[in-house]
C-alpha cells in the first residue's frame, strides 16, 4: 500500500527504476513488479488522458505482485539488505559494535567509492522494497537473534545465571545475622486479630503496652496476654516477665494470643485472705490461729519459709478417663499426692508435677471435652517444647475459691517475690507519669465519689443514704428541665424514641443478646473479682435488661425491668423505688452506691477489637 500511495511519476522516474535494479540484481523490473501492475501504473501516469480508475483491480494486482516478490525473495533471504541498529545489513560484514559514531552511508550494494571521490546522488537515495509483513517479522526476529547489539550491563545479575555471567555464588555474600524480630499474631474475645512485628525479647508486659496504643483503648493495668490452646481446652495468662518469643516457640501451630482483660491477676495482694482460706493453708490448720494477711503474704514470698496448700482435688489418671478423688499437697518442691489417706510421711508421698519446668493452665469446658466430675479444672502442662496429651496432668477442684487458691500459690511459690515486682511496676510508671499528663480517669470506688455543690464550695458526701437521696433529687431535677423543654416544643430527651433508650449501646460494659451462660464466661475469663459486672439484653423480656455481677467468685443476675410514669419511661433495679432516665444513669450512681447490690460496680467487663 505504500506504493500505491506514491505519486505516479516517482514510480517511473528513471532513478527509482535504477535504484530498485541496483537493490535485486538478480530480478528485473518486469518481473519483480508484474505485468498487469506496470499497465494499471502506465494508466495512471500524467501522459495518461483517461480518468476513470479500476481501484479493485490495482489492489488485486498489488497484492499478487507482493506474493511474487516475498516467494522469489525467501530464497534468497540472505541477500535482502534489512535496517540492523540503523544500518544496512551486508552478508559477511561484522556485527561488533562501535562505540564511535559513523557517518559515511553504506546502504548502496555496489563497491564504495574511493576517499577523494563524492558520493553520487544515485548512492545517497536509498529506498526499501516492499515486502509482506510477516516475512519482515521472521527476519527481524532472526536478525535480532544474531545479531550483536550494543553491550548494556544487566542490572539483575543474579536473576539469569548464563555460562560465564557475574552471578553472585552463596559464598561470596557476607554471614547473615539472626534476625532479632519476630512476627506475633494476636486475637480478640470477638475473633479479630493483629499481625505485630516486635522485638526477639520483648516481654508480655511491653506487648499488651504496644496493643493498648494501637487499640486506642483506656490503660487500667489489667491488660494480660492469654496463651490459648483450643485444641486441648486450655489457657493461662502469661506473667509479665515471660519472653513473648519463647512462648510462642513452644505453642503447637493451633494455639494462639488472646488480648483480654484479667482484673484478678494481681488481686491476691490486695485481698489474701479470699484467695487463702484458712482450712487450705497447712500451718494455719496445725496452730489453730488465724493469721493476719501481711504474714500471710510474706510467707509465700519469702523463699526460706514453707507454706504448705493442702486439701482434696479430683485428679485424672494418666491415659484413663476415670478420675479418683486424693488428697494433695502443693509445696515449693513440687506438687505430691499422698498413696495413703491424708499422710504426709515422705514414703507416701508421690511427685505428680515439678513446678519449675511446668506452668498452670485453666481447663475451658472440662465436662464436655475430659468428663470432669466438676467444672472448676486446671491443669499441669510441661514446657518444655510441645508436651503430649498424656504429659499433662488434670485436677478438678469442688468450687472456684479452691481452684483460685490453687493457682494462685502455684504461681507464687514458682516465681515468688517476682510477681511482687511485677505487681509494683505499672504503679511506679503510674507515679512517674503523673509529673507529666494527667492520670486516666478509671472507674473505681476511690475516683468516683459523691459531691454536694449546694453551697458556696462543693463537699464530699460520705453517708451512703445522703448521697442516694442526692441523686433521687437529681433525678426530679432532671425530670423537671425535660418537661420544661416539652413545654416549649423542644424533643424530650426521655422519649421512648429519643437517644436516651438506645445510648447504653455505645457503652463498653454494654455487651447486646448474650445468653447467661456466655455472660458467665465473659466474668470467668475476666477474673470473678467483687464488682465486676456486665449489662446485657434479657431474654425472658424483650423491654428489660439484665445486670450481671461478681461477689465473692459467685455470679448474681439483677433484672433491670422499664417503668412509665406520666408518659415517660424509666429503668429501675429495684421496682421502681429508684427511677434512672437511661441505663448509663444507673450504671453511674451504682459505682457511687451499693443500694440493693450486694456490692458496688467496680469493674466493666470490656472486649476490644484488634
Amino acid at each position: 500500500m505504500a506504493v500505491a500511495e506514491c505519486p505516479d511519476y516517482f514510480m517511473h522516474h528513471p532513478k527509482y527504476q535504477q535504484d530498485k535494479v541496483d537493490r535485486t540484481p538478480s530480478h528485473r523490473p518486469a518481473e519483480l513488479i508484474g505485468s498487469s501492475f506496470q499497465s494499471t501504473a502506465n494508466r495512471n501516469s500524467p501522459n495518461h488522458q483517461e480518468d476513470d480508475v479500476d481501484l479493485e483491480a490495482l489492489v488485486n494486482d498489488m497484492n499478487s505482485s507482493f506474493e511474487s516478490l516475498y516467494s522469489s525473495c525467501s530464497v534468497q533471504c540472505e541477500s535482502v539488505p534489512l535496517l540492523h541498529n540503523g544500518q544496512p545489513h551486508r552478508p559477511g560484514e561484522s556485527h561488533a559494535p562501535s562505540h564511535a559514531p559513523s557517518h559515511a552511508p553504506s546502504h548502496a550494494p555496489s563497491p564504495a567509492p574511493s576517499p577523494g571521490q563524492h558520493a553520487s546522488p544515485h548512492q545517497k537515495l536509498h529506498r526499501s522494497q516492499p515486502m509482506h509483513i510477516l516475512a519482515v517479522r521472521r527476519l527481524q526476529e532472526q536478525q535480532y537473534r544474531t545479531s550483536s547489539l550494543p553491550a548494556i550491563p544487566n542490572p539483575f545479575p543474579e536473576l539469569c545465571s548464563p555460562a560465564g555471567s557475574p552471578t553472585l555464588c552463596p559464598g561470596s555474600l557476607p554471614p547473615s545475622e539472626p534476625s532479632d524480630k519476630t512476627i506475633v499474631k494476636v486475637f480478640s474475645e470477638d475473633g479479630t486479630g493483629k499481625m505485630v512485628e516486635i522485638p526477639a525479647d520483648m516481654m508480655a508486659r511491653d506487648l499488651c503496652q504496644l496493643l493498648v496504643y494501637k487499640s486506642h483503648c483506656v490503660d487500667d493495668n489489667s491488660w494480660t496476654l492469654v496463651e490459648h490452646h483450643p485444641a486441648v481446652g486450655l489457657e493461662r495468662t502469661l506473667e509479665d516477665h515471660e519472653v513473648v518469643a519463647h512462648v510462642q516457640a513452644s505453642m503447637t501451630s493451633e494455639s494462639k494470643f488472646l488480648f483480654r482483660k484479667n482484673y484478678a491477676k494481681y488481686e491476691f495482694f490486695k485481698n489474701p485472705l479470699n484467695f487463702f482460706p484458712e482450712q487450705m493453708v497447712a500451718w494455719c490448720q496445725e496452730s489453730n490461729s488465724s493469721i493476719p494477711p501481711s504474714h500471710l503474704l510474706q510467707s509465700f514470698l519469702n523463699s526460706s519459709s514453707c507454706p504448705e496448700i493442702q486439701g482434696h482435688l479430683y485428679v485424672k489418671e494418666s491415659g484413663r478417663k476415670a478420675w479418683k478423688k486424693l488428697h494433695v499437697f502443693l509445696r515449693r518442691s513440687g506438687l505430691y499426692v499422698s498413696t495413703k489417706g491424708t499422710s504426709k510421711e515422705p514414703r507416701h508421698l508421690q511427685l505428680l508435677a515439678d513446678l519449675e519446668d511446668s506452668n498452670i493452665f485453666t481447663v475451658i469446658a472440662g465436662r464436655r471435652i475430659l468428663n470432669a466430675p466438676t467444672d472448676y479444672g486446671f491443669c499441669i502442662k510441661p514446657t518444655r517444647g510441645r508436651s503430649e496429651q498424656k504429659e499433662l496432668r488434670m485436677f478438678c477442684a469442688e468450687d472456684e475459691q479452691i481452684r483460685t487458691c490453687w493457682m494462685t500459690a502455684f504461681r507464687l511459690f514458682k516465681y515468688g517475690i517476682l510477681l511482687y515486682q511485677n505487681y509494683k511496676v505499672p504503679q511506679q510508671r503510674t507515679a512517674l507519669l503523673s509529673h507529666f499528663s494527667a492520670p486516666v480517669r478509671s472507674v473505681s470506688e476511690n475516683s468516683l465519689v459523691a459531691m454536694d455543690f449546694s453551697g458556696r464550695i462543693g463537699r464530699v458526701i460520705d453517708n451512703p443514704i445522703e448521697a442516694q437521696s442526692a441523686a433521687l433529687e437529681e433525678g426530679h431535677a432532671w425530670r423537671k428541665r425535660s418537661q420544661r423543654m416539652n413545654s416549649l416544643g423542644s424533643p424530650s430527651p426521655l422519649h421512648t424514641s429519643s437517644l436516651s433508650t438506645v445510648i447504653h449501646k455505645t457503652q463498653l460494659w454494654f455487651h447486646g443478646r448474650i445468653t447467661r451462660e456466655e455472660s458467665h464466661r465473659v466474668i470467668h475469663q475476666q477474673g470473678q473479682v467483687d464488682g465486676l459486672f456486665l449489662l446485657r439484653d434479657s431474654q425472658s423480656n424483650p423491654k428489660a435488661f439484665v445486670l450481671t455481677l461478681c461477689h465473692h467468685q459467685k455470679i448474681k443476675h439483677f433484672q433491670i425491668l422499664p417503668c412509665e410514669e406520666d408518659g415517660h419511661m424509666f429503668f429501675s433495679l429495684d421496682d421502681g423505688a429508684t427511677k434512672f432516665t437511661d441505663l448509663i444513669q444507673l450504671v453511674e450512681f451504682y459505682q457511687l452506691n451499693r443500694g440493693v447490690l450486694p456490692c458496688k460496680l467496680k469493674h466493666p467487663c470490656t472486649t476490644v477489637a484488634l
